[in-house]
């Protein structure tokens, strides 16, 4: 006999942040989830009102394996093989000069061969699931707000 599914029997509901039970709508989740930590840091905490606006342009800062260099303030995206492949202070993208001056062709400092991860680190931030994005994004344009 088939029994029945009802979230009203459920004590707890919690998130799959890897979709292996279901797949979330992102289009929709995202801007949720960026919208209710950008309200409350205009609210609460006194940002700039322009967070609270967001265009579809500003998504494309968004992907898995964005890393926050929290010793030098800069979002990176890193390689398979530990180096650097774009880096941006905010939303603004480093110039390929700049960013060959900072990185070269060496492995980011917090890589670890073996491991083919970053090390875990008190140095740095890694947005590595859905859920982090509208995060790594809102920070990012933090930023922006704070160095205008």
């Amino acid at each position: 006999m088939a029994q029945h599914f009802s979230l009203a029997a459920c004590d707890v509901v919690g998130f799959d942040l890897d979709h292996t039970l279901c797949r979330y709508n992102l289009p929709e989740s995202a801007p949720l989830i960026y919208n209710s930590f950008a309200q409350y840091l205009v609210k609460e905490k006194g940002y700039d009102k322009e967070l609270l606006t967001v265009t579809p342009e500003d998504w494309d800062f968004c992907c898995k394996g964005l890393a926050l260099d929290l010793e030098d303030g800069t979002f990176i995206k890193l390689a398979d093989n530990g180096t650097v492949l774009r880096a941006s202070r905010g939303t603004k993208m480093m110039t390929p000069e700049a960013l060959a001056e900072a990185y070269g062709k060496k492995e980011w400092k917090h890589f670890v061969s073996d491991t083919g991860v970053p090390c875990h680190s008190g140095k740095y931030y890694f947005y590595d699931n859905y859920f982090d994005l509208p995060g790594a994004l809102l920070c990012a344009r933090v930023v922006d707000s704070l160095t205008k």
